[in-house]
Order: C-alpha cells, then sequence, then structure tokens
C-alpha cells in the first residue's frame, strides 16, 4: 500500500519536477556535446556598468565567421541563412541590406499604426460570431504580422495564400528553435518559390539590394528578413505583451479604459520586453582585439556572447516583479534595457517600428476582448501564451472564467511535462545535425565575408547547398554530429 501511494504521489507531482530536471539534462548534454562556446557577459570581469560598452565596441562587430553558433543558427533559419541580415558580415553587403530593410520598414507613425490595426480586426473577424474562445496568442498573432509585412514589402493587400505560406513558414521556423517541433524544410521552400515567381514578374515595388546577385538571393533576403524574423519576433512580442495583461486583469481594465493613454502604455511594454526580452543571447565575433582597460581585454576571434536576460535583471529595485510603474522614474535610455540592441552594433531594424505596431494591435484586441490566462510566463514562451478571449459585449459570469482558468493551470502544467521531453528528444537531434552540416563553417571555406567565391575553395559537395539537411521521417532532420547551446 505505501509502495502504491508512493507511486501514486510521484506521478502526481510529476509536473512540478520533471520538467526542470529534463532542462537540466538538456543543458548539462548539449554543453558536454559542444564544448566552451564564447565568453558570456555580463560576468565578473565586464559587470553590468560596462555591458553596454563592451557589446558597442567596434571590434565586436563579427557574426558568423569563427563560431560554433553561427552552424546552429544558420541551420535553423535555413533556406539563406547567408544573405539574413542578422547573420551577415559587417561590410558592404550588410550595410546595403540594411538600408534597404530600413526603407521598407519606413513610413508615417499613423500611416504604420492604421496598417497594423487594419491586419489586427482582419484577423480578430475571423474568430467567429462573439462567443469566448481559446487560443494561442503566439498563434493568433501570427497572421496578423504576415499580413502586416506582406503589405510593407509588396504595398498591396495580403492574399490568403500568401498569408498561410508565410504562417507555415515563421511557426515552422519557431518551432524548431524552441525545440518543440523538428524543422520541415519544404514547408519553407514553398515561400522561397512564391517570392521567386513574384520576383521574376517584377512585382516587389522595392529596389533590392545590387550586393544580392542572384534571384535566390533577393528571396532569400525578403524570406529571411521580413517573413522569418520579423513574423516570429512581432508574435512573440504580443504574446508576451498580452500574456502580461491577461494575468494582470487590474492593469488590463486600466489600458482598456484609456485606450489613449500612450504613456502607459509604453510603461507596461517597456516593462514586458526587460523582463521577457526577445533575445536570449546575441553573439558577436572580434575582429581585432579588444582592451578596455583595467586589464580587461579579448583577443581577435573571441565569441562573446551578451546575455539579455542578465542584463535586464540588473540596476533596477525587485528586478524579478512587473512593475511598469517603475518607468515613471526611469529612463530608458540610461536604463539597464536594450530591447532593440544597441545603436552602435546592428540594432533592431524595427526599433522604431515595432512600438508603434505593437500599441496598435493591443488596442484593437482590449477594444474587442477582456483576456484571461493562469498559465506560466516565460522568456521562452514555449506554450504560445494559452488564453481565454471573451468579447467584452458578452462577457460570461466569473465562475466560468474561474474554471476555464483552472483548467488553463493545469493543462499547462501536464504539457510542460511532455514539451520537455520533446524539447530535449528534438533539440539534441537538430544541434547534432548542424554539427554534421556545418553550414556556416562550410559556407566560410568557400566565400569571403562579402559572399564572394574564393578562388582557391575546393567545389562544392554535389546536393549540399547551404542549409542543406537530411530529413526524417515526418519531415524533420537528420541526427549527425553538434554545435551550439539549446535555445531557450
Amino acid at each position: 500500500m505505501i509502495k502504491r501511494i508512493a507511486a501514486v504521489a510521484v506521478a502526481l507531482s510529476t509536473p512540478y519536477w520533471l520538467p526542470k530536471a529534463v532542462i537540466g539534462l538538456r543543458v548539462k548534454v548539449f554543453a558536454q556535446v559542444n564544448g566552451p562556446e564564447g565568453v558570456v557577459v555580463p560576468d565578473e570581469r565586464v559587470g553590468p556598468d560596462r555591458f553596454a560598452e563592451l557589446y558597442a565596441h567596434p571590434a565586436a562587430d563579427g557574426r558568423s565567421r569563427g563560431a560554433g553558433l553561427s552552424d546552429l543558427f544558420w541551420y535553423w533559419l535555413a533556406p539563406g541563412p547567408e544573405v539574413h541580415q542578422e547573420h551577415l558580415e559587417p561590410g558592404p553587403r550588410y550595410d546595403a541590406v540594411a538600408r534597404t530593410t530600413s526603407a521598407i520598414l519606413a513610413g508615417g507613425s499613423a500611416e504604420l499604426s492604421a496598417a497594423a490595426t487594419r491586419c489586427a480586426a482582419a484577423v480578430l473577424d475571423e474568430l467567429g460570431d462573439g462567443e469566448a474562445t481559446l487560443v494561442r496568442l503566439r498563434d493568433l498573432m501570427m497572421p496578423v504580422w504576415a499580413e502586416f509585412f506582406y503589405g510593407l514589402v509588396f504595398r498591396e493587400p495580403c492574399p490568403p495564400l500568401a498569408r498561410r505560406l508565410i504562417v507555415d513558414n515563421a511557426e515552422d521556423v519557431i518551432n524548431s528553435l524552441k525545440n518543440t517541433r523538428l524543422r520541415h524544410m519544404d514547408r519553407r521552400a514553398r515561400l522561397t518559390r512564391y517570392l521567386l515567381r513574384r520576383l521574376a514578374a517584377g512585382e516587389v515595388p522595392h529596389e533590392l539590394p545590387a550586393e544580392l546577385t542572384t534571384p535566390r538571393d533577393r528571396a532569400h533576403y525578403l524570406q529571411g528578413a521580413f517573413f522569418n524574423t520579423a513574423v516570429v519576433q512581432m508574435s512573440e512580442a504580443m504574446a508576451h505583451l498580452l500574456l502580461v495583461l491577461a494575468a494582470r486583469p487590474d492593469l488590463q481594465r486600466r489600458l482598456a479604459e484609456h485606450p489613449d493613454d500612450d504613456h502607459g502604455l509604453g510603461n507596461v511594454m517597456n516593462e514586458t520586453l526587460r523582463m521577457y526580452p526577445l533575445f536570449g543571447i546575441a553573439h558577436r565575433i572580434t575582429s581585432e582585439d579588444i582592451d578596455l582597460g583595467d586589464g580587461i581585454g579579448y583577443p581577435a576571434g573571441t565569441v562573446l556572447c551578451f546575455d539579455y536576460p542578465a542584463y535586464h535583471a540588473t540596476g533596477y529595485t525587485d528586478p524579478e516583479r512587473f512593475d511598469p510603474d517603475r518607468w515613471d522614474h526611469l529612463s530608458v535610455k540610461d536604463a539597464h534595457h536594450i530591447p532593440f540592441g544597441v545603436a552602435a552594433n546592428r540594432p533592431c531594424p524595427a526599433w522604431r517600428l515595432a512600438p508603434l505596431a505593437m500599441r496598435a494591435v493591443t488596442r484593437e484586441v482590449l477594444r474587442r476582448f477582456t483576456l484571461h490566462s493562469s498559465v506560466s510566463h516565460t522568456r521562452s514562451i514555449p506554450h504560445r501564451a494559452p488564453c481565454l478571449l471573451v468579447p467584452r459585449d458578452r462577457p460570461l459570469p466569473r465562475h466560468r472564467i474561474a474554471a476555464v482558468l483552472a483548467f488553463l493551470r493545469l493543462r499547462d502544467r501536464w504539457e510542460d511535462v511532455g514539451r520537455s521531453l520533446l524539447q530535449f528528444g528534438f533539440g539534441s537531434w537538430m544541434v547534432l545535425d548542424a554539427r554534421r552540416a556545418r553550414p556556416a563553417e562550410r559556407y566560410f571555406e568557400r566565400h569571403d565575408t562579402q559572399g564572394r567565391a574564393l578562388e582557391s575553395a575546393a567545389p562544392m559537395r554535389p546536393g549540399c547547398p547551404v542549409g542543406a539537411h537530411r530529413t526524417a521521417p515526418g519531415g524533420g532532420t537528420g541526427p549527425g554530429p553538434a554545435a551550439g547551446p539549446p535555445p531557450d
């Protein structure tokens, strides 16, 4: 009898200990496979007070060549990681791509806000006839931003086919990054083919960089910058923001009752991005020796890993507490707060657009719905932010909302058990496959930092373009020997 009781107790307590144990095992296994990779800052040598100084150093400018981490991220971002703006090496090609991205994202504040509102309204209209709905907030936001960025790129409304292709691509990328699914390159390739057709027909109303010399490079640039990173990051940001509001009814009510309160909503957004930054670690490779003085220096070729969550947790009173009112007394410029990177070192090109568009979409959601959730909230948000949406004109009784919240809390606990095991298995598989494929390393064996072929390079083995992989059953990737740490 005692053994049975103990077995039942262990089984019932599984959601409270197994996910953490599996995550710990995953970190240990990945570290054992990969070995040491980079210098993580802030640390005992470079504290938070000098974090931004090191990040902004002109010699901390390498992005892909020379870091084992690059193989893993190129693998996840395929196809076309060699022309993805986030991973281009500094030089004329990066400068040209960055200028083009900024031009495509440009627009007046009113124009951009109105476009974001229209896209949100179109997607929210599809939820149905005014009944309360259980959603995953990240999934809900994906088509919003697919339509929004399609509109910026093509200057026309987004047709259903294009939206489906963009969402399939973005979901596949983010699910593989979070190790909740294997990557499926066929889904990504469908979007590439669509973009190639539009480019061939002359239907992209922007002058794309001459430094991207082939149609495929230009298609991969559009796919990576706008229909991968932009859609994914904005969907994640909105999922965090709306989940914060869903867990705080008083704060949500205040913002809904004062929709024009830019200051209040801005404070909530700042605090959300402080506690749940979209980037975990951004790595840079030093192109020259760095000497910060006081005996602090790094030789050329050092991989510097800038830890956003650790930095955002310093310089604040009670940093673990969600407190948007703290921003009434803080300057974003002076605080340890870099949700869009640092201006001197490859800042996010959407640093201006993102807050405008997020405010517009948040207001449209709050105008229509009250949000309710009781799930866990972590930076990586692998559960995609489950939430109950209740139409404002058809409120539910409190007891029904309480029952749904109890269900969401229980389901979240048990989903975490299965998800942690999947992440361990899928993550190990993909890390091993990235190590086998070595996409970044192999690319730089044959090209210089500006994408020019090296005369001395050996011919690439047939059938193995950058980002290629072996396909496992179900369209995933096959294993092989590994690079890089696990994502979080």
